[in-house]
């Protein structure tokens, strides 16, 4: 399975959802964006390592790194293995030096940890293709891959998503990604996933 290195892109808290925030990455070498709505406590561990800002006391992410250490474990990569129902997985690969483990994590969590030991986040093709959003020019403007577009019509803040047609669907993706507001196309997505 060929593996497709991922860049943070940013990070925004969520406008419709308190407590949410959008954590966007990015292919290295490409034009796709892989958005992924993740807890406060966790875009705070990652914010405060992208800042590099020491906390007074360690949290729960460097407590890991510190444990990891003292036990002679090293953090090798972070992989976004799978998505399943809308739910993204992921793996810490670490290593003793003489053999590697794989262990199963949240995201957002495996992202956190992978910042405090600088390495690199990848992805697969799988991942990437179900969930992705493809950029498809310079000015910015998206699309998702395999999704036939709809009509554009103005916003309704009051709509919910499962009541919409697929068509009203694309034509709010296409909007949201168009402002890039990747948390909405995040849930838009997520949605159309859900129904296929």
């Amino acid at each position: 399975m060929d593996k497709i290195e991922l860049e943070i892109l940013g990070l925004s808290s969520s406008q419709s959802q308190q407590g949410s925030f959008a954590l966007v990455l990015g292919e290295t070498v490409g034009n796709r964006r892989l958005p992924i709505i993740i807890g406060m406590f966790e875009a705070q561990a990652i914010a405060i390592e992208i800042e590099k800002i020491v906390p007074n006391r360690p949290m729960t992410h460097d407590l890991f790194k510190s444990f990891a250490r003292n036990f002679h474990y090293t953090v090798e990569e972070i992989m976004i293995s799978d998505l399943k129902e809308g739910v993204f997985f992921a793996k810490i690969i670490c290593s003793d030096g003489t053999g590697t483990t794989e262990i199963d994590a949240r995201p957002s969590d495996a992202i956190a940890i992978g910042l405090r030991f600088d390495v690199p986040i990848f992805t697969n093709e799988s991942v990437l293709s179900e969930a992705g959003i493809v950029l498809t020019d310079e000015e910015g403007e998206a699309e998702v891959p395999s999704t036939p577009t709809g009509t554009q019509s103005k916003k309704n803040p009051t709509e919910k998503l499962k009541d919409l047609s697929n068509d009203r669907l694309q034509s709010m993706l296409d909007e949201a990604l168009k402002g890039e507001d990747y948390e909405k196309a995040a849930k838009i997505r997520d949605e159309m996933n859900r129904r296929n």
